[in-house]
């Protein structure tokens, strides 16, 4: 199962991030688009975005929601109560279903994988956040043992959009590569 992760509190945005469009597209439903067509996605919605459960209820787009205590809290409980998944986030307005199909035909249904680019592919006017020599994307899967890097080698990824600033870097990419 591909999970969208789209309840949390959005405070460095102020507002709801999953509504914001990118591309005049709702951010959440870009990445809904590109997950479902690499299998069976829901989004994990909780009590701090009733806008994006409108969003969804609206679009027929599959949700659950969780405690939204915290992103950790909640990906441990999801993980109790669904077994091992997909994580994507509601917030990487340029994934596709190849990162997304790439995550998940890596996963042995244990292992936690990270999703990083090294850094090199990152591009210069992003800044995200990085360890050992790779930046951590928001694509991963959760798994009940350790822990691997799984590299992957889409440089939009490190684009997690979390400010106003990179809202407006998002919708200036999206003019210039058409999505």
């Amino acid at each position: 199962m591909i999970v969208i992760m789209a309840g949390g509190r959005s405070s460095r945005m102020g507002r709801e991030k999953p509504i914001l469009r990118v591309g005049g597209v709702p951010m959440l439903l870009r990445v809904y688009y590109e997950a479902e067509k690499a299998g069976e996605t829901v989004v994990a919605l909780s009590r701090n975005t009733p806008k994006t459960r409108e969003l969804c209820l609206r679009e027929g787009v599959p949700f659950f929601d969780t405690p939204g205590k915290g992103y950790v809290e909640d990906i441990k409980w999801l993980l109790c109560e669904f077994g091992p998944f997909v994580s994507v986030s509601s917030d990487l307005p340029f994934v596709t279903t190849g990162d997304i199909a790439a995550v998940k035909q890596a996963f042995d249904g244990e292992t936690n994988l990270t999703g990083v680019l090294p850094l090199w592919l990152v591009p210069r006017d992003l800044k995200p956040l990085t360890y050992n020599g790779y930046a951590i994307v928001g694509l991963n899967a959760v798994g009940t043992r350790g822990e691997s890097f799984f590299e992957l080698s889409n440089p939009l990824l490190a684009l997690n959009v979390n400010t106003p600033e990179e809202l407006r870097l998002a919708n200036r990419i999206a003019r210039l590569v058409g999505r």
